[in-house]
């Protein structure tokens, strides 16, 4: 088991290590280039190469993505509930309970941990949540609606092109299957060495207020997870899914959208980094017991 779980918690936090590293030593790194590229590059091609390939069936697919419904619903409901009990804005930090880190992180521990079945559905978590991050969440940032951030979105019509692929049983000829897993390949490993070299810009303020919002998120997340699928009997793989994309931590795009549109930065910075250090104790402890209960 120990060497189960060091075979995916380790290469997940080496690739943020290494980006920490990177930044820390000085070393350029053009975050905006990179963010754009496997946004409109790399996750597209994933996307198609694993949904299309990977033989997972579409009844699960949807199964997550009406699980995401559910879990959403409840944290967003339990979530409001945390901040008011702190006394805290809603609108400051809406964004760190809905939204957090499925892409970065969630992807590759769902591979790591599951295969390629996993990351399977573990991409349909990650396109919904992208959709709504991107739009709601944008939304509540700036206080205004822009209905460009959706339509036209690479991820979004990737993943639309995928699960009519799935539909109808089409199949891609075997050049553009090898192109496409080529170019998505680049994916996870830069998520995450671009996830290290962000936390390694952040300014650490606001440390009580930020370990308040962190650990909601993280506990939100996880409870809501929990109830869905202890009240709606799922498939194992499935379930795994759902909980291990519930408990990640604050995304690191809510700093970015909170610093473009002045909504409390600095604490989003502190709440975004410490979630993160928490997540490196919660996620063995969580991954323990998933795969525990899969032997």
């Amino acid at each position: 088991m120990l060497d189960t779980l060091a075979g995916v918690i380790v290469p997940v936090f080496f690739c943020v290590l290494c980006g920490y590293l990177w930044s820390r030593s000085g070393q350029p790194f053009d975050t905006a280039m990179v963010s754009r590229l496997v946004m409109t590059l790399g996750a597209p091609c994933l996307i198609i190469s694993t949904l299309a390939t990977v033989p997972v069936a579409l009844t699960d697919l949807l199964d997550v993505l009406l699980a995401y419904a559910l879990v959403q619903g409840l944290t967003l409901v339990l979530g409001l509930a945390w901040l008011k009990a702190g006394g805290l804005s809603w609108r400051h930090f809406f964004n760190a309970m809905l939204f957090p880190n499925v892409g970065n992180m969630g992807l590759p521990v769902c591979l790591l941990a599951f295969g390629e079945p996993g990351l399977a559905l573990a991409l349909g978590w990650f396109t919904v949540n992208s959709v709504l991050h991107f739009s709601l969440g944008i939304m509540v940032a700036s206080g205004e609606w822009h209905p460009r951030h959706v339509l036209g979105n690479p991820v979004v019509m990737s993943a639309a092109l995928a699960l009519a692929m799935m539909a109808g049983g089409w199949s891609l000829p075997g050049w553009l299957v090898a192109s496409l897993d080529l170019v998505g390949a680049l994916t996870i490993p830069m998520m995450l060495i671009t996830l290290g070299v962000s936390l390694a810009g952040l300014p650490w303020r606001g440390m009580g207020l930020a370990l308040y919002v962190a650990s909601g998120r993280l506990l939100v997340g996880l409870g809501s997870a929990l109830i869905v699928i202890w009240w709606w009997p799922m498939p194992a793989l499935v379930a795994a899914v759902v909980v291990i994309q519930s408990s990640m931590p604050v995304a690191v795009f809510n700093y970015l959208f909170a610093q473009r549109y002045q909504q409390a930065p600095e604490q989003m910075a502190a709440t975004v980094m410490i979630s993160t250090l928490l997540a490196l104790v919660s996620l063995p402890l969580l991954l323990a017991w998933l795969l525990a209960g899969r032997t």
